[in-house]
Parts: C-alpha cells; sequence; structure tokens
C-alpha cells in the first residue's frame, strides 16, 4: 500500500483486525501528525437507521428489548442497519414494519449523525414517521422487541434522567421535540 493522507496523519498501513456483516475492525501504522510513529484502531459499522414514529395524539412509539452490550433491557426508537446497496428511507421503512408492524404516510428526514467520531465510522440517519397505520411485525427469531406508547415529552425526560441511553434514541428524541414546536 502507498502511503495516504488522512487529515494530518499519514496512513502507512492498514491491518484488517476482525470483519463481519455488522463490523470490521483495522489498525493502521501511521505517523502522528507530531512526526512520531503509531497505531491508530478504527471500527467501521454498518450505516444504520433510527425511527420515532409519532401519532395524531403526539404518542411516540418505542421499543423495549434486551441488549446482549449492557446485559438489560432497553428504551430504544426503532433502529436497525442499511443493506449493502440500499437507502436509509428504504431500510426505515422496513424496520418500522418489522419491528412495531408500523407503516407510514408520511417520513421526516432529521439529518444524520456520527456514533463516535475518534474511533468509530458508521452514520445513523434519522427519520420521523406520521400518519401511522398499524399491522403485525416481522421480527427477526433473536428478537423480542416491544412496544412502548408515550407521550414525546415523557420520552424526552427519560432521556433527560438518563432512563433512555442509546444513543441515537437520545438524538433523536431531542431533535424531534425541537422539529415539532
Amino acid at each position: 500500500m502507498m502511503e495516504k493522507r488522512n487529515g494530518p496523519w499519514t496512513i502507512q498501513s492498514t491491518q484488517n483486525k476482525y470483519k463481519d456483516e455488522f463490523l470490521e475492525l483495522c489498525v493502521d501504522q501511521v505517523i502522528k501528525p507530531n512526526g512520531e510513529p503509531g497505531q491508530y484502531a478504527t471500527v467501521k459499522l454498518k450505516s444504520g437507521v433510527a425511527i420515532l414514529p409519532i401519532d395524531e395524539h403526539g404518542h411516540v412509539y418505542l421499543t423495549k428489548q434486551f441488549r446482549y452490550a449492557i446485559g438489560k433491557d432497553s428504551l430504544e426508537v426503532i433502529s436497525g442497519g442499511i443493506e449493502e446497496e440500499g437507502e436509509p428511507l428504504e431500510a426505515a421503512r422496513r424496520e418500522a414494519r418489522e419491528e412495531l408492524g408500523i407503516q407510514a404516510k408520511q417520513w421526516i428526514e432529521a439529518g444524520y449523525f456520527h456514533l463516535e467520531t475518534s474511533m468509530i465510522k458508521g452514520p445513523v440517519y434519522l427519520y420521523m414517521a406520521k400518519d401511522l397505520q398499524f399491522t403485525d411485525t416481522s421480527q427477526d427469531d433473536t428478537e423480542d422487541v416491544k412496544k412502548v406508547k408515550m407521550s414525546l415529552d415523557e420520552a424526552v425526560q427519560l432521556v433527560m434522567d438518563s432512563k433512555i441511553t442509546h444513543g441515537p434514541s437520545c438524538v433523536l428524541l431531542l431533535k424531534a421535540q425541537k422539529m415539532l414546536k
């Protein structure tokens, strides 16, 4: 590999340490901005979507499910990955239908964000869904997702009280409150 620049860093070589369908771990041999040699590890995550369904009465629909990494249930907006070559809105529609059986006539883009910018690459695209219709779910056999309905203000208070700690959920709920006022 030829050396390449990444801002003030020079990447001399890259070694892929691990890869599966959701993430890739790479370690770069670098010349740091101060001229010293070193290593820099990065994780590339599958790009994702986060969806906040909002009904005509201002209620939001969240998911509650066990999350292996934290070892407990987590209250979250609907979220999932974007398939290779897929579009974010297409993934948002699919995830809402699969996880909570929700279809929407109106989709509002709320931007995107990065989970953590120093070591992780994997944008999450944010959507609000309105004019809802409810149908059957089609959850994966590893999922046991429960639907939780509450007001947007209650959900935002749970973010402020650190009862909702899932990053995309926190960002989307706070953005939704601001955008809908």
